[in-house]
């Protein structure tokens, strides 16, 4: 099935916020992050740009999650760019980071569209999978790598509790460091002993969390809540925590106000980002 036209900016120049800025930011060498949409995030670092769990989907163009009470086709929202915007952005993406290939961070559109060669990173369990899918390209990250100046270190995480845990599979987070800049993705993950352990061993200067909440018709939040948050933040309480994975999939049920309410009555509207699909964070 044919993609469907994406969702076209309408400011006044009839440049996306989204073009602009990463002109901008090849231009000027500036690092940042840039919430695409859901768990799909470029992260600049060392003028190297890396598109983290590529969902590319159009509107309503996947089965909804099942077991959650509702049969919402996802994603719910349009990316915030058009065919050629996304096109430039893939052509021009230094690599793609999959943190674990369940079809909200990789889906059929992702496969389809970005370049058989292009350099890809991801976590063991999953090598042979993205290969068979006809990639030419890519490294396993059991520890860690060091590509072009960049230090590439793989994290645990915890998609869930019990047996939903179990069945969720392996997920990782990876933590991008140059100098004195670090960056931790953590994934698909809720506060955990692995979480703690990622944030005392790499300090990073800024965090990616995959908050929403998500879960099934049973068992308890497969990612992050404001709780979680809470605590990610009780740890490291100097860092930069950016809030992203909502109002996207129909099994994640704490959308972005939810969040701002909770972390206003928490005092910590100030300490934690929710950017808006689209939007440029400079680090």
């Amino acid at each position: 099935m044919k993609r469907k036209t994406f969702l076209q900016s309408l400011v006044l120049t009839g440049i996306s916020p989204y073009l602009l800025a990463f002109e901008i930011n090849k231009k000027n060498k500036q690092n940042s992050i840039q919430l695409i949409r859901h768990a799909t995030v470029l992260i600049k670092i060392n003028n190297l740009a890396f598109l983290i769990d590529p969902m590319l989907s159009s509107k309503s163009g996947l089965d909804p999650i099942q077991n959650c009470g509702n049969d919402i086709r996802f994603p719910m929202v349009e990316l915030p760019v058009n065919n050629e915007e996304l096109d430039k952005m893939l052509s021009e993406v230094d690599a793609v980071v999959i943190t674990h290939i369940h079809r909200d961070h990789w889906d059929a559109t992702a496969q389809k569209l970005i370049d058989k060669n292009k350099t890809i990173f991801c976590q063991p369990n999953d090598y042979e999978k993205i290969k068979d899918q006809g990639f030419r390209n890519v490294t396993s990250i059991d520890s860690k790598s060091d590509w072009k100046g960049i230090l590439i270190s793989r994290t645990k995480g915890q998609h869930g509790t019990g047996e939903i845990g179990k069945k969720m599979g392996d997920v990782s987070g990876f933590v991008f460091k140059h100098g004195k800049e670090s960056v931790y993705v953590a994934g698909d993950t809720i506060w955990c002993e692995d979480v703690a352990k990622a944030l005392l061993v790499h300090k990073p200067k800024t965090i990616i969390l995959n908050a929403g909440g998500a879960k099934f018709l049973a068992g308890d939040p497969i990612t992050m809540t404001p709780t979680d948050i809470q605590k990610v933040y009780e740890q490291l309480p100097k860092t930069k925590i950016i809030a992203v994975h909502m109002d996207t999939v129909n099994h994640c049920f704490i959308k972005r106000t939810d969040l701002a309410k909770a972390l206003s009555e928490m005092n910590l509207e100030s300490k934690v980002l929710i950017p808006k699909d689209g939007e440029l964070i400079k680090i």
